[in-house]
């Protein structure tokens, strides 16, 4: 007697005779439900459904957010304490040195000893350094002694180039995968930059003077300890090697040069922007960079990151010129917010492609170090455009600032067209 047994989800079962027949079943024609495909189709969704990849990303947040405090809080901490601008500039220039010297070191240990055994006590004493400028200023103690607590933090790890190490960890091979990483690391940056400022001021304003920074400590420390605590995401620990640094890795020289244009351009900006409108609005140029971010990562990325690179350039050049005009053509702030706005949609493309071509220039086992050398790039030109762009607003009339940072996109189109050969994808 025939008898046959179907299942919703599994094979057909056929018995006729003596024989047993196992078919496969037919695939359904029911519609997958909406959450599903969402899911499918969503690559943050994707990103952060990697196991353990919420766990040391809330511990990264936690742990960037004060990056975006700490020169503003000490800024605000000394000048209200000791009266002069110029002490708490020069402070905060000092520990933007101190950092440019020490985070590669830092980075190159990271790389060599692991992220939880180096990052947590490097942090430490980072945090220590924070609390040391605030007791000094709180106490009235030698301006000599903010210069050395204020160099401390310099010790503070790449935390976003930890974040993006575990992501080159967690997806290797997966270029796709890895472009959405680096665009979502992109908007939290962007998202800390806006936030951070924000956040110490209206501490130091509602509280105390030394609130910001007493914050950013702690967010710092218990972010890191976060971090560190996730294990499985962490990128196993590179032998020792006898590479050097990856300044020598072709390529980088001239890519580092393009970050420290780039730099330049967000320095230029800003003070530029502060001279002629104030800074309420620059808060815009971080929101359309970090939406400009995430939509970026959501599309599908072209093969030659070397071209992708350039085309970003490209626009970042042209879009730089929109402040330019809308200042020089009209009066109206909502005109210059807007042209801001627009601006900084170009900017967070150009990192993330950035980004990703320093993974790939990088040697095997030195992620860390060439993340950081490009972040340090980045921080040289901010500091240089700054300085222009002062230089500019006070020395020359009108708007004629608004051109420190269309000439430093060009630079940074030319070093990349000339000195950034093209790379194979590994």
């Amino acid at each position: 007697m025939p008898y046959e047994r179907t299942s919703a989800t599994g094979p057909v079962l056929a018995l006729s005779g003596d024989l047993l027949v196992v078919a496969p079943r037919a695939a359904s024609s029911a519609p997958v439900p909406a959450p599903a495909r969402r899911a499918s189709t969503n690559p943050y969704r994707r990103l952060l459904a990697t196991p353990g990849a919420r766990a040391f990303t809330a511990g990264n947040l936690l742990a960037r957010l004060p990056m975006g405090m700490f020169s503003v809080s000490a800024v605000i901490m000394i000048a209200g304490s000791r009266g002069s601008y110029a002490l708490a500039g020069a402070v905060t220039a000092t520990g933007l040195a101190a950092t440019a010297v020490v985070a590669p070191w830092t980075a190159r240990l990271v790389d060599r000893y692991g992220q939880a055994r180096v990052a947590v006590p490097a942090t430490a004493i980072a945090a220590l350094g924070s609390l040391a400028l605030l007791l000094c200023v709180h106490y009235d103690a030698p301006s000599w002694t903010l210069f050395a607590s204020y160099a401390a933090t310099a010790t503070t790890p790449n935390t976003g180039g930890m974040s993006r190490a575990r992501w080159a960890h967690l997806h290797r091979g997966d270029p796709a995968a890895l472009h959405t990483a680096n665009s979502f690391e992109q908007a939290v940056d962007e998202l800390c930059f806006m936030l951070g400022p924000a956040l110490a001021a209206l501490l130091c304003a509602t509280l105390f003077p030394e609130a910001g920074t007493l914050v950013g400590a702690i967010l710092l420390m218990t972010g890191i300890l976060i971090f560190a605590a996730q294990r499985a995401t962490e990128p196993p620990v590179s032998p020792r090697t006898s590479a050097g640094s990856p300044l020598r890795a072709r390529g980088m020289p001239a890519l580092l040069a393009a970050f420290l244009a780039t730099g330049a351009v967000f320095g230029s900006m800003e003070v530029v922007t502060i001279a002629h409108a104030g800074g309420a609005i620059l808060a815009l140029q971080a929101a359309g960079s970090c939406v400009a971010g995430l939509l970026y990562g959501s599309l599908r990325p072209a093969a030659d990151i070397r071209r992708r690179l350039l085309v970003c350039l490209t626009g970042m050049t042209a879009l730089m010129s929109l402040p330019l005009l809308a200042a020089s053509s009209t009066s109206s702030l909502l005109a210059l917010a807007a042209a801001l706005l627009l601006a900084g949609a170009a900017t967070a493309p150009t990192m993330v492609t950035g980004m990703t071509l320093v993974q790939r220039l990088t040697p095997e086992g030195q992620l860390n170090e060439g993340m950081t050398l490009a972040v340090t790039a980045l921080l040289g030109g901010i500091a240089a455009g700054s300085a222009t762009g002062g230089w500019l607003a006070e020395h020359t009339a009108g708007t004629t600032g608004y051109l420190a940072p269309i000439c430093a996109a060009a630079l940074a189109l030319t070093v990349t067209t000339i000195g950034v050969r093209p790379t194979r994808d590994r």
